[in-house]
């Protein structure tokens, strides 16, 4: 699996903490992971509205199968993942919401609170909620026999998401603000990430007309 972490400019000072910790989970699973927002307060500047951005060019262009955002309380991050296409984000405080997310929801991002929270012990609370989220065999549903019902209902709820958004995935990143996306790409190991593992030509196309 591929994992794309990215941290926004009011938490990037955290980011050595978080990465450590989901370096620590996943590389023993054979998991990749990719440090693609901000590293530091005095790196590229982005917001949680740049992460969604991101997120979403990431996983519909197949260059990571999971994204690990946040913000100061998780929900804003939450909120921008989850506008665009392609992206099912689940809001995570603690182990168990990363378990039931894992079990249940089956989405490809979480969005983790690293002020909120975020105290004595805080890289032990995000070490186990990183073991809950990427450890065994996902959407086997919590209890085990809501397992039908539950993978049902996750699959209406993405037919639902794709019915509403209608429009063509580039037509849709076209209309929002062009400066945005600019910034949202303009990183180098967010370009680097993209553009060796991108497995659609027209978004990566599309990314170059930008930069």
């Amino acid at each position: 699996m591929k994992i794309a972490l990215m941290m926004e400019n009011s938490q990037a000072a955290k980011n050595p903490v978080i990465l450590e910790q989901l370096n620590t989970v996943t590389a023993p699973m054979g998991h990749s992971v990719f440090n693609v927002g901000m590293s530091d307060e005095n790196d590229h500047h982005l917001t949680y509205i740049h992460l969604g951005i991101m997120a979403s060019l990431l996983l519909n262009s197949k260059a990571v199968d999971f994204v690990v955002a946040g913000c100061g309380t998780g929900q804003g991050a939450m909120m921008s993942l989850n506008i665009h296409p392609g992206v099912v984000c689940g809001y995570c405080l603690e182990p168990s919401d990363a378990f039931l997310f894992n079990q249940i929801n089956n989405g490809n991002a979480l969005a983790l609170a690293f002020a909120k929270g975020f105290g004595w012990g805080a890289e032990l609370n995000v070490r186990y909620i990183f073991e809950k989220a990427f450890t065994g065999e996902r959407g086997q549903g919590y209890p085990l026999e809501r397992k039908e019902p539950q993978v049902r209902n996750a699959g209406i709820l993405n037919e639902v998401k794709a019915a509403v958004v209608k429009d063509n995935y580039l037509d849709t990143l076209k209309s929002i603000d062009q400066e945005l996306v600019k910034t949202a790409v303009t990183g180098e190991r967010f370009q680097q990430c993209f553009f060796e593992h991108c497995q659609v030509p027209e978004i990566a196309e599309y990314v170059k007309s930008l930069i």
